[in-house]
């Protein structure tokens, strides 16, 4: 599951379902959820326009 909110300028990607037990920040503005075993369920990336051009098309 990938969702952009344009006005936030953030992005979601969804890597598996599951209960979000911890959120942690791993770069400024970029963070990941975990479940209660640790494993990753989502990543999280605020100003996205911004960290991702550098590996964008025109």
């Amino acid at each position: 599951m990938v969702n952009y909110d344009a006005q936030e300028d953030a992005l979601y990607l969804g890597v598996k379902s599951g209960l979000e037990e911890e959120f942690v920040e791993v770069a400024p503005g970029v963070g990941v959820e975990l479940d209660k075993q640790g494993n990753v369920i989502g990543i999280e990336i605020l100003n996205a326009s911004k960290i991702l051009k550098p590996v964008m098309k025109p």
